[in-house]
């Protein structure tokens, strides 16, 4: 799998594409998100059509406390899958308070699939039973919550370079998978460590 241009892990769950949002690859800093950050994670995942987030983006103008509404569900949701990520990553406990913001999300966004015709072609869209905007995060809250129902049997994986905080699933073959991405991080760490023992290497000529 490979880090797309918008550094994604390709081929990732929705879940996990969406912890990842804070994070820049390379970068062990969090990255406070933002409104324009999440539409577009939106519109390219396609959980809205490109007319609907192109609403979306006024809509800090439009309805100002609609938009904080859902922004500060949003960062609730992506806070709460990063802590169950990360005790799962050790093996502990999923506590309570981590899973109750998912199912806050399936719990308000009850509605159904439905296909709806977009001017050329038909769509299958949700339709949710409430109107408030909860529902935007549904597919997200959905994904989280079949990788915690995974538990330990989750192929859930952090990558091990120490300056990357990018979450992956393993689907490789053999499951023992170490980066997200074996030409952004895989190589720098193989350059890394050649770099060390041709240093240690060079050191030790030296003394002999």
């Amino acid at each position: 799998m490979n880090i797309d241009g918008n550094g994604r892990v390709a081929g990732n769950p929705l879940c996990l594409d969406f912890a990842n949002l804070p994070y820049r690859p390379g970068d062990p800093r969090p990255h406070g998100g933002s409104w324009p950050q999440l539409i577009d994670f939106m519109a390219e995942k396609r959980i809205v059509s490109g007319e609907k987030s192109e609403e979306l983006r006024t809509l800090p103008e439009s309805d100002p406390r609609a938009a904080e509404t859902l922004f500060l569900q949003a960062e609730r949701l992506g806070d709460a899958m990063r802590y169950a990520f990360a005790a799962m990553l050790k093996n502990q406990r999923v506590h309570r308070e981590w899973v109750e913001p998912i199912n806050e999300i399936l719990r308000v966004t009850e509605g159904h699939d439905e296909l709806e015709w977009h001017g050329d072609r038909w769509r299958l869209g949700f339709l949710a039973k409430e109107e408030g905007l909860e529902w935007l995060l549904a597919a997200i809250a959905r994904s989280g919550a079949e990788l915690v129902a995974e538990g330990a049997a989750s192929r859930l994986r952090r990558c091990s370079n120490a300056n990357c905080h990018m979450l992956f699933y393993d689907d490789s073959r053999t499951h023992r998978r170490r980066w997200c991405s074996m030409a952004h991080c895989g190589n720098r760490s193989k350059v890394a460590a050649f770099a060390r023992r041709h240093t240690i290497e060079k050191a030790g000529a030296h003394h002999a």
